[in-house]
């Protein structure tokens, strides 16, 4: 009887890029694939522990990637969703990857495959958001900051867009919801633990971390808004589906409606 094992990893990207390695290399027949901290025993499998291992995760990379350039997209945006269960469904969709002899014409009517691409678009949608709705204060440290609170773990994913687009200028996106940043010292991004007891948006209440030039210039954004938005023209219909109201708390021209 070939028993089924539960794989337990440490929640990293190549955590998870070592289980599955080590669950193609040892031929294992895999119940499930769990993050350390949120791990569940079944009742008909064997619990092992995956130790990440950045050169066999490495492996699993370029051998995806080798198949398709959209599939290693996928499979890494689909991670970054968090959703409930993905780990096994990307091994999944991996295992059906790699049997294909063309990783381009992935079937679409498998559930599986369909199900990933789904996931890596929102993802992919909620990345964009955040690159466009990112609102930054200067602190009295000469640090721009901003909080985000997305549905996903996107800080990854728009870490590149804003060192180039604000490369002369330190700054620091904090995740509200994961408790952790990227931050840009003028050479490069590196990720950062925080635990902020406040969290900072973008309103009329001010906190001693910003400086007073910070809320002229909010006041004065804000000013400007409201004078370039034309009354008659004005579709909350399609505004709001353009600006999800979720994202309001963050933009400082959106502070009086919050």
């Amino acid at each position: 009887m070939n028993t089924s094992t539960t794989l337990v990893y440490d929640g990293s990207f190549n955590g998870f890029l070592t289980t599955v390695f080590v669950a193609f290399d040892e031929k294992i027949n895999v119940a499930d694939i769990q993050k350390n901290n949120q791990t569940q025993s079944g009742l008909f499998s064997e619990t092992e522990t995956v130790f990440t291992h950045v050169e066999k995760a490495k492996r699993v990379w370029n051998g995806v990637r080798n198949q398709s350039h959209n599939a290693i997209s996928n499979v890494y945006f689909a991670f970054l969703s968090e959703a409930e269960g993905v780990e096994m469904m990307l091994y999944n969709y991996i295992q059906k990857l790699m049997r294909t002899k063309n990783g381009k014409y992935l079937d679409y009517s498998d559930s599986t495959v369909l199900y990933i691409a789904q996931l890596a678009k929102k993802v992919g949608r909620e990345k964009h958001r955040m690159e466009a709705f990112v609102r930054f204060q200067l602190t009295k440290d000469d640090i721009y900051f901003a909080n985000i609170d997305p549905d996903f773990d996107v800080l990854p994913l728009i870490s590149k867009h804003f060192r180039d687009r604000y490369a002369d200028q330190k700054w620091l996106i904090y995740d509200v919801k994961r408790k952790y940043g990227i931050y840009y010292n003028l050479d490069h991004v590196e990720m950062v633990s925080l635990n902020l007891k406040d969290i900072h948006h973008n309103k009329t209440i001010k906190s001693d971390a910003f400086t007073t030039e910070e809320y002229e210039y909010q006041t004065l954004w804000n000013d400007y808004f409201k004078s370039t938005n034309i009354a008659s023209r004005i579709n909350p219909k399609l505004h709001t589906q353009h600006v999800p109201k979720r994202y309001w708390k963050y933009l400082s021209e959106k502070k009086e409606a919050v």
